[in-house]
């Protein structure tokens, strides 16, 4: 259903391909999980397989790409190939153009398949009438994800799918794409890890460099231990009686909360239960309706974000939401420059080799891999040297040695006296990174624990954690 021959491409502007001489097929029936390191090329064989490059991208193609047996440049045009391909992005948020998630996936239904159906499969149906730009992350990454099967179409296409999924929809949608390569589905699938996927997967593709790489494994996550933290004095942020309601009938709170400076808090919790709702406010980005958030003093009903920025960096979940620049070192460079950091440009250089893209600066941001496009956005924080960093998804995209290397480097910040604030749906990275871990639902703190302690801090019965509990 997908064959690829001999295929090498280069991105328009860029001397290097970013795949080299890749042969690879993948069946009627049969699931096929593409690997390997940001920036090793899986996007971009993803975009060959769903027809995208031959049909949206300028750059030099050799080789062959067929789908559903038929020559992607053959095909009219990407309307004509999304008849039998259904494709996701790596950034959902290129996806979502309708006024509601209901339209999204009705939009995508053939004959023969029922809207509602999709919506129930893909946990949607309390969503239907949402507008997609108000949704978590992770909601819109199922809204996508239904669009492209709701279709009933014979290949799917999925670049980074379980990206944002909490654990228990990631095992949902393994389910669904199980179901679907037994009704002959061919599926071509790419994550960093194999995570829900390695039990339903039937063939393994790792790239690396952009060519199909043999007897390569997956390396662990470094770091192994909570960073201890080395709080001092008065709390780096403080959150008092904060309540924020939307139009769609979510609330935040009310929530009561504690960070001091040298605490690593991983903020967890099922998609849509208000983590990044919370975070917002942590710089001023969202206000309260009721309540005060305070970040190294400073109330933030009464400072400029501007002023904000300065004390609480924030990393966006969507990376590309961050960065417009022409140079990967110009992207760091903007904030540093704004921010009146001391010597900007050994600044903007200690921050990108942090993140393991020094020898990236002079990449146009917009061709970096989803993962280096993370770590750039995260490095765009780390050199305006903020007391309090705030990251929301900071390992999305990341295969586990990058994301070791972005961790460890948060570490050591927390040692210095940072705070660390981040939301993860990863379990175990916040087990071994954070010094303390918040689980929220409905808008609630419903627990709160200090690793390496025996003591779990759950919350009042109004749901709210206490200032007091933290260490």
């Amino acid at each position: 259903m997908i064959r690829i021959d001999g295929l090498t491409y280069t991105y328009p502007g860029v001397d290097a391909p970013a795949l080299e001489g890749v042969d690879l097929s993948v069946g009627a029936g049969e699931l096929v999980l593409l690997t390997g390191p940001t920036g090793a090329g899986k996007t971009t064989l993803c975009r060959a397989a769903g027809g995208v490059l031959a049909h949206g991208y300028d750059g030099t193609m050799q080789g062959k790409v067929r789908i559903a047996g038929k020559d992607a440049a053959a095909y009219r045009d990407m309307e004509e190939i999304a008849s039998v391909a259904g494709m996701t992005f790596d950034d959902a948020d290129a996806q979502l153009i309708l006024s509601t998630v209901e339209e999204e996936i009705a939009s995508a239904c053939g004959e023969g398949t029922d809207t509602a159906e999709v919506l129930a499969m893909m946990d949607l149906v309390h969503l239907r009438e949402r507008a997609p730009h108000t949704l978590s992350g992770g909601e819109k990454q199922r809204t996508v994800l239904g669009a492209a099967i709701a279709g009933g179409r014979p290949v799917l296409v999925l670049d980074e799918p379980a990206a944002e999924l909490d654990s228990a929809h990631a095992a949902r949608v393994a389910g669904i794409l199980a179901a679907l390569k037994e009704k002959g589905t061919a599926i071509l699938l790419a994550e960093n890890t194999p995570g829900p996927f390695a039990g339903i997967a039937d063939r393994v593709v790792r790239l690396e460099g952009g060519r199909v790489a043999t007897g390569a494994g997956t390396a662990p996550l470094r770091g192994g231990r909570p960073a201890e933290a080395a709080t001092t004095g008065m709390p780096a942020v403080r959150v008092a009686g904060l309540v924020h309601a939307y139009g769609n009938g979510f609330s935040l709170g009310p929530l009561d909360l504690a960070v001091r400076a040298g605490e690593c808090v991983a903020i967890t919790g099922e998609n849509g239960s208000g983590k990044t709702t919370l975070i917002r406010h942590l710089n001023g980005l969202l206000l309260p309706d009721r309540g005060t958030v305070e970040v190294c003093g400073m109330d933030t009903k009464k400072h400029p974000v501007a002023a904000l920025a300065r004390k609480a960096g924030l990393v966006f979940q969507n990376p590309d939401t961050m960065l417009f620049e022409e140079t990967a070192e110009r992207e760091v460079l903007f904030g540093v420059r704004n921010t009146g950091v001391p010597d900007p440009e050994r600044a903007a250089r200690a921050a990108l080799s942090a993140v393991g893209l020094l020898a990236r600066k002079d990449a146009y941001p917009r061709h970096l891999s989803r993962g280096e496009r993370q770590r750039l956005a995260v490095s765009c924080v780390l050199a305006m040297d903020p007391a309090v960093i705030v990251l929301d998804e900071p390992t999305t995209g990341l295969a586990p040695e990058e994301a070791g290397i972005v961790m460890d480097h948060l570490q050591r910040l927390c040692r210095e006296g940072k705070a660390v604030v981040m939301v993860t749906h990863d379990h175990g990275l916040a087990a071994r990174y954070a010094s303390r871990t918040i689980k929220m639902e409905k808008g609630q703190i419903v627990e709160d624990t200090t690793h390496g302690a025996e003591t779990c801090r759950r919350s009042s019965s109004t749901g709210a954690a206490p200032a007091s509990s933290t260490v």
